[in-house]
């Protein structure tokens, strides 16, 4: 993935690593677009040389992505898997013990 940013006052298009935030003029594009983007006449444009690296995740999207798993992972209480849990695995609070299976 890349990023490419418009410099509209210099004609010129930058083409760089994935931007972990959102910016004006900026577009995101898989590493194949990006590698065979072309500009109009008269314009510039810049290139990140290499591979484009994975972006780093943000502490917010691992925070909603734990949040998902946790709430995915909710059973109501009082149900009757939630019996079921408890007695099959020995639940206890937040966490549970597997039994092996022979």
């Amino acid at each position: 993935m890349a990023t490419l940013t418009y410099a509209y006052a210099d004609l010129t298009a930058v083409v760089g690593p994935l931007a972990s935030f959102a910016e004006p003029h900026s577009y995101d594009l898989c590493e194949e677009h990006a590698v065979r983007l072309t500009v109009p006449r008269g314009w510039e444009v810049l290139r990140h040389v290499g591979e484009f690296p994975a972006p780093i995740p943000h502490a917010d999207d691992l925070e909603a992505l734990a949040d998902a798993v946790r709430e995915a992972a909710r059973v109501e209480p009082g149900s009757h898997l939630d019996h079921e849990v408890e007695a099959v695995t020995g639940r206890r609070g937040h966490l549970r013990v597997v039994p092996t299976v022979p």
